[in-house]
């Protein structure tokens, strides 16, 4: 579990992709004095297992659901990526609740600037799009941002400086692939929902066909 507060921003000194899975090094200045191997670490916002770590570097396996899943497939070394290690119980929960289980690869449709701040567009699949609750939460490659509206395809946001330079959002353009996570309570919501609905369905069907006493 991730707050979506961005610690450093790490490079990627390598990649090598093994037919459906791949190893990745990251070099960052996160302090790695107290991790063990197998702890978890997100970056881009996608969560990812420690298998090596030296004092300034870490490694890490990826599956083939995650390269399918995130965009971290198509990193190419000396790329920069956000990094975060776990949330402890001891860590203030700056932004909202992130599992590091990205959802979709988003694409940032434009960019404009409004005054100090920066008005973000992004796209993502329509299957998601009720996971989007406007003055919610939503992370992008792992960083806790709240909705500011929605778009017929995605949803906007307005970036403060301090986190376009704090994070590699401030050098991504349009056309950029992101990763995408919806707000976990949203899931549940739309879970409940969608149980709440074929509840009904099925309670209208028995009735239509006599299997409900309604007298």
């Amino acid at each position: 579990m991730f707050t979506g507060i961005v610690e450093v921003v790490g490079t990627l000194k390598s990649i090598e992709i093994r037919g459906s899975s791949a190893k990745m090094s990251v070099e960052t200045t996160l302090d790695l004095s107290t991790l063990s191997l197998g702890d978890s670490i997100a970056v881009n916002g996608a969560c990812v297992t420690v298998t090596e770590f030296t004092t300034n570097t870490f490694v890490a396996d990826l599956s083939g659901e995650t390269l399918g899943v995130t965009t971290l497939g198509s990193l190419v070394s000396g790329d920069s990526v956000n990094v975060e290690s776990a949330l402890t119980l001891s860590k203030p929960l700056g932004g909202h609740l992130v599992t590091g289980h990205v959802d979709c690869v988003g694409t940032i449709a434009s960019k404009a600037e409004r005054g100090e701040f920066i008005e973000i567009e992004f796209t993502l699949p329509g299957e998601f799009m009720g996971q989007i609750v406007k003055k919610g939460s939503v992370a992008v490659d792992g960083i806790s941002l709240t909705v500011a509206s929605i778009t017929s395809s995605g949803f906007a946001i307005s970036v403060i400086p301090f986190t376009l330079n704090r994070t590699t959002l401030g050098t991504r353009s349009a056309g950029s692939k992101v990763n995408i996570e919806t707000d976990i309570i949203a899931k549940y919501v739309e879970k409940q929902l969608e149980k709440g609905k074929a509840s009904r369905v099925n309670e209208s069907f028995l009735a239509e066909h006599g299997f409900l006493d309604n007298g």
